[in-house]
C-alpha cells in the first residue's frame, strides 16, 4: 500500500480536485449511488489503482469488493466526511462510519488526474467506545 506516485502536481487544480472527490465520497460512499460509478472513476482497469490490498484495481475491481462484501453480510457505510483536505492532485478525506457494524473512521486518499480520482489508498480504524478513549480528542 506504499507504492505509487507521490509527485504534487496540478497545483492549479486543487479546488477541483478536492470537489470531485467530495462528491464521490457522498455520492458514492454515503448515499449508495454506485450507478454514478463511471461518473467519477474510468470504465478500464487500468484507470483506476487501488491500494487496499481486498479490492481489485478497476472500476470492476472496486465493484467486485462491494458486492462480496455485502455477500459475505459485512457492510461498509460512511455516515459523515469530516474533513476534505488537499493540494493538486492528492485529496484526503477523513470520514467516519460503519464497517462491520463497527464504528469506523476512514482516511482516503485519493490522486486525480484529468477530472477522475486514478488511485486510491485507505486506512481504516474501528473507533473503541468513548470509555476505552486515552485522551478527549477523538478521531476528528
Amino acid at each position: 500500500m506504499i507504492d505509487g506516485p507521490t509527485e504534487t502536481t496540478d497545483l492549479d487544480r486543487t479546488e477541483a480536485n478536492k470537489s470531485l472527490v467530495n462528491s464521490f465520497v457522498n455520492q458514492i460512499l454515503v448515499e449508495g449511488k454506485l450507478d454514478n460509478l463511471p461518473t467519477f472513476i474510468g470504465v478500464e482497469k487500468a484507470d483506476y489503482v487501488q491500494h487496499n490490498p481486498a479490492i481489485g484495481d478497476g472500476l470492476s475491481g472496486l465493484g467486485t469488493a462491494i458486492r462480496e462484501m455485502e455477500g459475505r453480510g459485512i457492510t461498509m457505510k460512511y455516515s459523515k466526511i469530516h474533513r476534505v483536505l488537499g493540494e493538486g492532485n492528492f485529496v484526503l478525506t477523513v470520514s467516519e462510519g460503519t464497517f462491520a457494524n463497527q464504528p469506523t473512521a476512514f482516511y482516503d486518499l485519493f490522486r486525480v488526474a484529468s477530472g477522475k480520482i486514478v488511485e486510491h489508498w485507505d486506512t481504516i480504524e474501528t473507533i473503541p467506545p468513548r470509555t476505552a478513549w486515552k485522551n478527549e480528542n477523538g478521531k476528528f
